[in-house]
């Protein structure tokens, strides 16, 4: 009785962990919604699944055994077919053991993975703050738009590529696995009838190689439009259950390569993705050694990235994952690893507090930058605003963005393979729109989606330069008329300003779109037409508005105040949207 307690216990505890790949389902009539929630674990629940596992893994004479159990748990509770369940829970399962055998109070560990919610009046993980140097905030100075002749720079963003070596047309596409469309995936299923395309599918599958290198051979036409790319992580495909640390390494440099031989002459600004670990969602700070180091990954982050990032912004990628670099006078760029606020980062459990000491490296740059008059753009991953990012890290680093805002000109992270934005204000009134993150679209398909990218324009390239936005435009491929046709066409889908009906796109004016949003339904049609990447004709019930507008207004997580002036509903309706913003891509 004690091995299936523990199974359960284990498999609840995996399956929960790794909730982009065995908890959370995209399916067809959940593009309505804007965001797709994943199964609740109440807090009772999650505290006596906690402590079981924790009582029992202490008096179990083998991990073996207990694995074992699991797995067969997983397989007769159908949590996933016999593969996956096999799969997930024996790559997840030391990982596993090695965290919560050193953790004491099951609280902490329901308030890492549920929320704030299931903390005690105490929460240990609130408990931490940044520390900024002694120096006066400067008077805020609010961007004015530059003289039409004034020198432009385009970036291009390549966003959550997640491109699949074993993509077969022809296999199924709606399977019973987290991942289609793959070779070994049945094809004679009746139950399945849809099967996966030649380009691609909208389904849960993610893109062939053959429709990535179609991509890059396209931008390579187009690269005298853009100056440099920035590529805000995610890779590998989402067989998170059958990966390795050398499949991964693997799929990092066959990206690399294909960069390389398509767009050689163009710099590359990486950040680092959720997926690029393995396990998914796996990245020790410093102090876990060993084995479970995970220098494995920095270092072959280092080996590919530095074709394009000096040695300096290496030895930092080594370190922590994180970066910096200065490609024009006047002007930084800063890649921030968002893997040290993912709650889905399981080592974090064991210390929470400014993980590789990453927010104050970014307080020491930004401060360098702010004394010599630079503009920075700040590149990322996992959005702020998400729930998927720990509450104190989340918080603590809205501070940073008020603190140094007449230093940002902007933020760019991806991961909810959608099309949207989030808006900062400052922390003091949360009234004064200060910042923007710009959350470009993915590459992939996954899920039901088509394949995207954004060109942004900004002012730059010139002494006294904002390095604000000033418009951007984002091209779709049609996967449905792809595979009808028999061929490829990257069309322009939208651009910003001029869909929007925007003067500008500085901080006022996405704070400006979003009340604008509250009273005009052809224009939140529009923007969750958008969000999508033109699936559906934008149809959005007051449900889907409540989700977007909070979203677009919620630059740190678990802050439902934040949306309480849009006139939609109370504080409980926000934080209950909140929670069911958790996306994990």
């Amino acid at each position: 009785m004690a091995r299936l307690y523990l199974a359960i216990c284990l498999v609840s505890s995996l399956a929960f962990g790794s909730v982009d790949s065995t908890s959370l389902r995209f399916v067809p009539e959940a593009r309505d919604n804007p965001v797709s929630s994943v199964g609740a674990i109440s807090c009772a629940t999650c505290d006596v699944a906690v402590f079981l596992f924790k009582t029992i893994i202490g008096i179990s004479p083998s991990q073996s055994e207990i694995v074992d159990a699991a797995v067969v748990v997983c397989e007769l509770l159908k949590i996933e077919d016999d593969r996956v369940c096999d799969g997930i829970i024996n790559l997840f399962a030391p990982e596993v053991f090695a965290v919560l055998k050193h953790l004491k109070n099951p609280k902490e560990v329901c308030s890492f993975l549920v929320g704030p919610s299931c903390a005690d009046p105490y929460d240990p993980f609130d408990d931490w703050n940044v520390t900024f140097p002694k120096i006066p905030q400067p008077k805020p100075v609010y961007p004015v738009l530059p003289k039409k002749s004034a020198p432009k720079m385009r970036i291009l963003q390549l966003s959550d590529i997640h491109f699949d070596n074993l993509y077969k047309p022809g296999t199924v596409a709606n399977c019973h696995e987290p991942l289609c469309c793959r070779e070994g995936d049945e094809t004679n299923t009746k139950d399945f009838k849809k099967l996966g395309l030649v380009y691609g599918y909208r389904g849960n599958c993610d893109i062939p190689v053959w429709t990535l290198e179609n991509l890059l051979a396209h931008l390579a036409t187009k690269k005298d439009t853009f100056d440099y790319i920035i590529w805000t992580g995610d890779l590998p495909a989402h067989n998170v259950w059958n990966q390795s640390r050398a499949a991964q390494t693997h799929i990092l440099g066959q990206l690399t390569d294909l960069l390389l031989k398509y767009l050689p002459d163009k710099p590359v600004y990486p950040s680092l993705g959720n997926h690029e670990s393995s396990p998914v969602n796996s990245f020790p700070p410093a102090y876990v050694k060993g084995n479970n180091s995970i220098s494995w990954l920095y270092n072959a982050l280092a080996e590919s990235w530095q074709h394009w990032l000096p040695k300096d912004a290496i030895e930092t990628v080594k370190w922590g994952g994180y970066y910096t670099v200065s490609p024009y006078p006047g002007f930084r760029i800063i890649s921030v690893n968002m893997n040290y606020c993912n709650n889905l980062n399981f080592w974090l459990m064991l210390n929470t507090t400014d993980p590789n000491g990453e927010l104050q490296w970014l307080i020491k740059t930004l401060q360098a930058a702010e004394d010599n008059n630079e503009k920075v753009h700040i590149l990322g991953h996992i959005p702020p605003g998400n729930t998927a990012c720990l509450k104190p890290w989340s918080w603590n680093y809205y501070k940073i963005i008020s603190r140094y805002q007449n230093t940002i000109a902007a933020q760019f992270v991806g991961h909810e393979h959608t099309d949207s934005f989030e808006v900062f204000y400052d922390v003091e009134t949360l009234k004064i729109p200060i910042s923007v993150a710009y959350l470009g679209p993915s590459v992939t398909t996954f899920s039901y989606l088509n394949p995207g990218y954004r060109i942004y324009e900004t002012d730059g390239k010139y002494k006294g330069s904002s390095y604000q936005v000033l418009d951007h435009e984002t091209y779709i491929m049609n996967m449905e008329k792809a595979n009808l046709e028999g061929h490829i066409t990257w069309e322009f889908e939208y651009s910003a300003k001029a869909a929007y009906n925007m003067t500008s796109l500085f901080p006022k004016d996405w704070d400006d779109m979003i009340h604008r949003m509250t009273k005009d339904y052809s224009l939140i049609k529009l923007y969750h037409k958008y969000y999508n990447k033109s699936v559906n004709d934008g149809t959005c019930d007051s449900s889907c508005r409540s989700l977007l507008l909070c979203a677009a207004k919620t630059g740190r997580s678990y802050d439902p105040s934040l949306c309480k002036d849009l006139g939609l509903g109370t504080r409980e309706a926000h934080a209950k949207a909140l929670k069911r913003m958790k996306r994990h891509c």
